[in-house]
């Protein structure tokens, strides 16, 4: 009952990835401060973001089966309900264009396989530490 209670208190991050040894290195690796929720497709992340449940992160590979990582984040930042999910793409595409292509669809950062983990928990962290200062200076107004 009290590791429901620490899950129920962690924030959802989804992790959309082709790549089962990618999905399973980031669940390892935030699992300890994070919820981690794992799908291999971006038509399965477009609909978890849109479920009644929303992550409060996601991380989107660009090269997927079904849908493109790009199109995945156009319609989430298309729809009210997900816009505000903050998105970090992962990619081995490395390059200033995918890079400015995916910030332009509005994502907040771009992160390069190989994957660094110290370099993941660092940004996620401080993804979250600004959200929460931002809603404590929101809730100050």
């Amino acid at each position: 009952m009290h590791k429901t209670h620490e899950t129920a208190n962690k924030p959802t991050i989804l992790v959309a990835d082709d790549a089962l040894e990618i999905r399973n290195l980031i669940s390892a690796i935030l699992d300890p401060d994070y919820k981690v929720i794992a799908v291999n497709n971006g038509a399965e992340a477009l609909k978890l973001a849109q479920s009644d449940t929303p992550p409060n992160m996601i991380l989107l590979d660009i090269m997927m089966p079904e849908m493109s990582g790009y199109e995945v984040c156009k319609q989430l930042k298309a729809d009210t309900r997900t816009r505000d999910i903050p998105v970090i793409f992962l990619s081995a595409m490395a390059g200033e264009g995918n890079e400015a292509q995916g910030r332009a669809l509005g994502a907040v950062d771009f992160l390069t396989k190989p994957i660094d983990p110290y370099n993941v928990v660092i940004k996620i962290n401080g993804y979250f530490a600004l959200i929460q200062k931002q809603n404590e200076l929101n809730s100050l107004k």
